[in-house]
């Protein structure tokens, strides 16, 4: 399952403030209370495996009763209920069933919960569907939400629940981000381009300062900033922190917004020891939009090769990680294409800004116009740039390549 899954709602939320900083509230591994719940609600969940939603809420309402630590509890569930499969369980699809029940009803009028009649047009019903009255009752709603069946739980040891639990609450926090800056030590290239792809693959909206020899500085816009698809992009920057977790020689400090008490810094380091990736390894991330213009470009006419960039362009004050590198036919010329995520037309020309007082000019940023994260129209012309809605056309990039080196 997806990390992007595991994660806890803005009400389940639970943090504390101290002299400016703000803290997500963790579960110790040496809480005994804490893992012996764990341990319950994983045995329940196994439990009502094959069983409806509505018995399994039933016997979770029943164990948390009046606790004072239910919202712990309820976050450790909504991260049980991640690691579900819940299906509709039925002879025949439940909206069918209605329709051949209500119209058979008419001929049966009047009919009452407990009467005969109710017994007749079941009976009738289920027999041109070859089951039984009582099963053919049973499935007349089973496409409802507590009616559906819990057909698959993975299940998960209790140390492990915690460490899901504390991260998530470490997620959470980033939901309302203002500003998250990352500053990065001197280090090999692999974990450059490590962190780069992560941040690029979640598209989030990101200016970096430095170069390989003295480290980066890292600033990424977050969610409380955009004034549009801030929900959205609150997830992307929240499922961007178990990938960073992965690397090294990090310093992170994200301020986080709060309408009630005020802004607050939450700071965490590549040392530190209390949160546990969900990722064992860096993950291989799948860009849909990547795989569309792979597929597009072996259809297309054009005869400039695409592949897949490997390296960090150092640019002095900053690095450029483009996407792909497009070839000319006759190999002498390479325009690299960086293909942005979220952006608003402000970072949209800061970050040309960058290229600016360089030799760099061989680049395109191709801009889609469905991650627009304000509503504020884009007027900004530039020959380096690609607009595009929800397809990039290869002979549109081909054209813009022969543009930029002539």
């Amino acid at each position: 399952m997806l990390a992007l899954l595991f994660m806890l709602t803005s009400d389940l939320a639970i943090n504390f403030k101290r002299k400016g900083k703000i803290y997500p509230r963790l579960i110790k591994k040496t809480d005994v209370d804490c893992l012996r719940d764990a341990e319950n609600l994983i045995a329940i969940f196994a439990k009502f495996e094959n069983k409806s939603r509505g018995e399994l809420e039933t016997e979770l309402e029943d164990y948390v009763g009046t606790a004072t630590n239910y919202r712990i509890l309820r976050g450790l569930i909504k991260l049980l209920l991640d690691r579900c499969k819940f299906e509709t369980v039925s002879v025949a699809e439940p909206i069918e069933i209605r329709r051949k029940v209500f119209l058979k009803a008419k001929r049966f009028q009047p009919v009452l919960p407990d009467s005969k009649e109710k017994e007749k047009l079941l009976e009738k019903v289920a027999g041109e569907l070859n089951t039984d009255a009582d099963t053919l009752f049973m499935a007349l709603y089973a496409d409802l939400p507590n009616q559906q069946n819990l057909t698959f739980f993975e299940s998960t040891a209790p140390n492990d629940l915690i460490d899901s639990y504390n991260l998530a609450q470490a997620q959470a926090l980033l939901y309302k981000c203002v500003e998250m800056k990352i500053v990065l030590a001197p280090s090999d290239t692999a974990n450059y381009r490590a962190i780069f792809r992560a941040i690029k693959h979640f598209g989030l909206i990101h200016s970096i300062a430095g170069n390989a020899k003295n480290g980066y500085l890292i600033t990424i816009t977050g969610a409380a900033s955009l004034f549009h698809r801030s929900q959205k992009y609150g997830i992307q920057m929240a499922v961007f922190l178990p990938a960073l977790l992965l690397t090294k020689d990090w310093k992170m400090s994200a301020e986080i917004y709060d309408k009630k008490y005020g802004n607050a810094t939450y700071r965490l380091s590549s040392l530190q020891t209390e949160l546990n990736s969900c990722y064992f390894e860096e993950p291989e991330f799948e860009n849909p939009l990547f795989e569309k213009i792979k597929i597009s470009w072996e259809k297309s006419s054009t005869n400039w090769q695409l592949a897949e960039n490997k390296k960090v362009i150092d640019l002095g004050k900053t690095a450029f990680i483009p996407d792909f590198v497009l070839t000319s036919p006759d190999n002498k010329e390479k325009v690299y294409l960086d293909i942005l995520g979220f952006w608003t037309p402000k970072i949209l020309k800061k970050r040309l800004e960058q290229f600016e007082g360089t030799s760099f000019t061989n680049f395109i940023l191709a801009v889609s116009q469905e991650l627009r994260g304000t509503r504020e129209e884009e007027s900004l012309q530039n020959a380096n740039l690609v607009f595009f809605k929800s397809v990039i056309r290869p002979l549109v990039l081909e054209d813009t390549a022969e543009k930029i080196c002539r």
